[in-house]
């Protein structure tokens, strides 16, 4: 079921300092069903992420113009921006909104993949990723690329984001693809350079496995 709200991330860090990257979910709950928070696992470097399902599919968390391998423990929740909340602008980056989001915090880490698709079918790649940026006032320092993901042609992006809230700029990274039913946008961002890295194997695995769904 999904839930017709929007709300901040799990840290009132990345709520206060990511207002365009900051969530808008969902359906499954995080605390297990047991009424509880799960504790988060300990962190860890691993330098490749384990398949732990997948998402995007027909019966999937999340419903999607393509699909791609999930790293074992995170978990994808389905994203409802409802227009006339007050808070709906939290769920869309110019003319994307986000749909899914997949909590790294199960895994050990605080942050989330995210997926944003839009309705032009016209654009490439790296169009695609350019406006997802230029709506991002934070955004700084990016570095294109055209990439493979999967068998699909695709661009990615490094940049950073800053804000006066935070001590250092955070790494940010994301890849774009066009589809026949509009564009797709897989971020990763993180709650700090350490855990960005932690979790940048969940995010390769999806950029080496995605398909048109």
């Amino acid at each position: 079921m999904v839930i017709n709200s929007v709300r901040g991330t799990a840290t009132a860090v990345l709520a206060a300092v990511s207002v365009a990257m900051t969530g808008c979910t969902s359906s499954a709950p995080e605390d297990g069903g047991n009424g509880k928070e799960a504790a988060p696992k300990p962190r860890t470097a691993a330098r490749s992420a384990v398949k732990g399902g997948s998402i995007g599919g027909s019966g999937s968390a999340c419903a999607l113009p393509v699909t791609f391998d999930l790293a074992a423990s995170w978990k994808p929740a389905a994203v409802q921006v409802v227009e006339d909340d007050e808070l709906s602008e939290l769920g869309k980056q110019g003319p994307f909104t986000l749909v899914c989001e997949i909590d790294a915090k199960p895994a050990g880490n605080i942050g989330f993949l995210r997926v944003w698709t839009g309705d032009r079918t016209d654009g490439t790649p790296r169009q695609v990723l350019k406006a997802f940026l230029a709506a991002d006032p934070n955004a700084s320092e990016a570095m294109y690329t055209e990439v493979r993901a999967g068998a699909l042609t695709a661009a990615e992006v490094r940049y950073t984001f800053s804000s006066d809230l935070l001590d250092e700029p955070m790494k940010q990274r994301a890849f774009a693809m066009s589809t026949p039913s509009g564009p797709v946008v897989v971020h990763l961002g993180g709650l700090d350079p350490q855990e960005h890295q932690e979790m940048l194997p969940a995010y390769e695995l999806a950029k080496k496995t995605v398909r048109l769904g």
